[in-house]
């Protein structure tokens, strides 16, 4: 086979390939040869059938596959020799359209080379961490928070009319067209308006009843209502107030801490102290790590592969084409231009993205089994009752599997550049962390 450069160009890269007949020929010998043992032909003991026939019988059908694994052959060998890394799977084609067997092949192979990255002193890097510490206002606030959420109902004054936010206590029959439906009844029910727990227009239509009182309530189920017999249909429900609550927040005492899964109050205070201080250092990392990606943008300079940056410019606008016509849920539309701001962006991500690449491949940064299992999880917990039927996805789906590890990979890597930088820490109040991550969205 020879080899021939005919592209060398920044970081593209071209190169005909020549696979005699004879290679091709030597290799679907090869092929028959590792089947022999296993193939019976009549007249034959089995493994014993001559080569001749072997090739005469099964030639044909095993040219394309010696192909195709003498093309990647020599693919492989050309890269562990050269030692470049393709930025995307390499173009290949024959360019001898009309060969015919007996005949050589000429392929010609493309692809853009990742570039040389340069190793950078993390050392020299400085960066700072906001530190906030939870302060008493912020946990009585968060403290009253949890109380509202436990919140209690008790009776209005007799002839109260409900407000939304109240619970409504009614027993309903629901009919349509007269007759009354399957699951449209029911006594004693709590309902508190404005929680959306009907469908549209009932709770609204209780705002100003009072306990005892009748009342009819016609609604018209949504288009995709789940219960086809109801889909579009107008509804009756014929109600009975039986009592309207006004809302109480829980006091904040040690029963409100033991709802909570803490012993007293005391308890429940260090809980969301600490709470608050990891959301806080949560948040603090997530304006350092910008901070580190904006130093490392401006000192490291390498040439980028052009088809990565085109490839990320044109999810850029697509993602961002989506976010300004949400209506739009199929990808069946027209194709999105890309505009000198996509390009821009892409630029960055794909700097930043090999950059940390290969630092995370010098520094030996793995994900593990254990992150990676971790990770899906997480994720799988977003379709209850479909666990299972999430994660044979996932494992039968590369793509989504590359999806889920990368960005591991990456806080890894962050994580790594962290500890081997000159990081100092700064104490700020609350609303200048907020301040901070306000502008990471703006940016």
């Amino acid at each position: 086979m020879s080899v021939t450069e005919t592209l060398n160009d920044g970081l593209k890269r071209g190169y005909q390939l020549i696979i005699t007949a004879q290679e091709l020929d030597a290799k679907v010998n090869e092929k028959l040869e590792e089947a022999r043992p296993e193939i019976e032909m009549k007249g034959f003991r089995k493994g014993k059938v001559p080569l001749p026939l072997l090739k005469k019988q099964f030639g044909q059908r095993l040219l394309g596959e010696a192909l195709q694994e003498t093309i990647d052959g020599a693919m492989n060998t050309h890269f562990e020799a050269s030692g470049d890394r393709p930025a995307m799977q390499p173009e290949v084609k024959m360019t001898n359209e009309d060969w015919k067997e007996g005949e050589d092949v000429h392929v010609e192979m493309s692809y853009e080379k990742l570039p040389e990255i340069p190793d950078l002193d993390l050392s020299g890097l400085t960066l700072e961490r906001m530190v906030v510490k939870a302060g008493d206002a912020e946990i009585d606030e968060a403290l009253a928070s949890l109380a509202e959420n436990a919140q209690n109902f008790e009776d209005r004054k007799k002839g109260s009319k409900a407000k939304d936010g109240d619970q409504v206590v009614l027993d309903f029959v629901g009919r349509v067209d007269g007759e009354a439906f399957e699951g449209g009844a029911a006594d004693d029910f709590p309902l508190v308006i404005g929680s959306g727990q009907f469908i549209p227009g009932f709770e609204e239509q209780l705002v100003g009843v009072k306990a005892g009182e009748e009342k009819e309530v016609t609604v018209t189920f949504p288009e995709e209502y789940g219960a086809a017999e109801l889909a579009g249909k107008e509804a009756v429900f014929s109600c009975t107030i039986k009592a309207v609550k006004a809302p109480k927040a829980a006091e904040l005492d040690d029963e409100l801490a033991k709802r909570y899964g803490a012993d007293d109050l005391a308890a429940l205070k260090a809980q969301v102290a600490e709470r608050l201080e990891a959301e806080y250092t949560g948040a603090a990392r997530a304006v350092m790590k910008r901070g580190l990606l904006d130093k490392l943008d401006e000192i490291a300079s390498f040439d980028l592969p052009p088809s990565l940056v085109d490839a990320e410019a044109k999810q850029i606008a697509h993602q961002l084409w989506h976010e300004d016509n949400p209506e739009v849920q199929g990808h069946d539309h027209g194709e999105v231009e890309t505009t000198e701001e996509h390009t821009k962006l892409a630029e960055r991500r794909v700097k930043l993205g090999l950059l940390l690449a290969e630092i995370g491949r010098k520094a030996e940064v793995e994900v593990t089994d254990a992150e990676m299992t971790q990770a899906v999880m997480n994720q799988a917990r977003q379709y209850p009752g479909q666990e299972r039927a999430f994660f044979d996805f996932v494992n039968q789906n590369a793509q989504v599997r590359q999806q889920i590890q990368a960005p591991i990979f990456e806080d890894k890597v962050v994580d790594h550049i962290f500890e081997q930088a000159n990081v100092s820490e700064k104490e700020v109040t609350k609303a200048d962390l907020e301040k901070a991550v306000e502008a990471l969205d703006e940016e």
